[in-house]
């Protein structure tokens, strides 16, 4: 189980979620999910918006793929599909990078930072390096 990490307090983070985990963030008193995974995904829940919303919890689908994070206009919608959202708001992917990447590029262009230096930031950090995912 990939673990949900609160990194404000309007904000966490997660890679591959489970309706185990989706209870526990009603739970926990999360408003909103935003997943950021491709349909072809290994892992993808077909019916997640179906389970989030049986929960009473706002759900938002905008698959983005590691390598289309950049200053484009699919990333600018995330940024402002995250201000709208609920909050506290569960942002997850696969494997909790890019909902990394793109929670802390929020946060940095909520403090003022522009957007090609806060990418700028999360290529120093080594958030848009490809992950292999082992099978157990």
């Amino acid at each position: 189980m990939e673990t949900i990490r609160k990194i404000t307090h309007d904000l966490a983070i997660a890679g591959q979620i489970g309706p185990e985990q989706l209870k526990q963030i009603a739970q926990e008193g999360f408003k909103s999910v935003l997943n950021l995974q491709t349909p072809d995904e290994l892992g993808f829940l077909i019916n997640e918006q179906q389970q989030v919303e049986d929960l009473g919890l706002y759900y938002v689908h905008m698959p983005i793929a590691l390598d289309a994070i950049n200053h484009n206009d699919l990333t600018t919608q995330v940024l402002q599909q995250m201000a709208e959202l609920a909050k506290p708001a569960l942002v997850h992917c696969s494997s909790d990078v890019r909902a990394a990447a793109m929670v802390l590029m929020y946060i940095a262009t909520r403090q003022g930072v522009p957007l090609d230096k806060a990418l700028l930031q999360a290529e120093k950090l080594g958030l848009f390096k490809k992950v292999s995912h082992v099978s157990s």
